[in-house]
């Protein structure tokens, strides 16, 4: 099971830029669906962008489409998720999720977030945007 470390969390102005990054290790993840997700206070957690890996389809929630943008790197073994303008309603910690044989980016993003027991996570990066 692939086990996931995030990085790039932290405080913005409102309208800025952040990427995060979440790098992945302990098996192959040829068969994997990759997604960012986030939970602010008293919110369900959700999923914000995911990618399927072998396809290489993405999905985005509405909220975020046009401003963020995932991505992954082959040779680093790692996924990206780059937020550009963002927005107070983006401050959240973000987490980075994986788990297989999901062939389908927008049906993970959609159904993960409430599977916490399942699948690999990474420990959330926090990211804040301010006036």
């Amino acid at each position: 099971q692939l086990q996931l470390v995030e990085s790039g969390g932290g405080l913005v102005q409102l309208g800025e830029s952040l990427t995060l990054s979440c790098a992945t290790s302990g098996a192959s993840w040829k068969y994997y669906a990759i997604g960012w997700f986030r939970q602010s206070p008293g919110k369900e957690r959700e999923g914000v962008s995911c990618l399927q890996i072998e396809d290489n389809s993405t999905h985005y929630i509405d909220s975020v489409k046009g401003r963020f943008s995932i991505s992954r790197d082959d040779a680093k073994n790692t996924v990206y998720l780059r937020m550009n303008s963002l927005r107070s309603e983006d401050t959240a910690v973000y987490y980075c999720s994986a788990d297989e044989h999901w062939m389908d980016a927008r049906n993970f993003c959609l159904v993960q977030g409430g599977r916490l027991g399942y699948g690999s996570w990474g420990q959330g990066t926090e990211v804040t945007v301010s006036a």
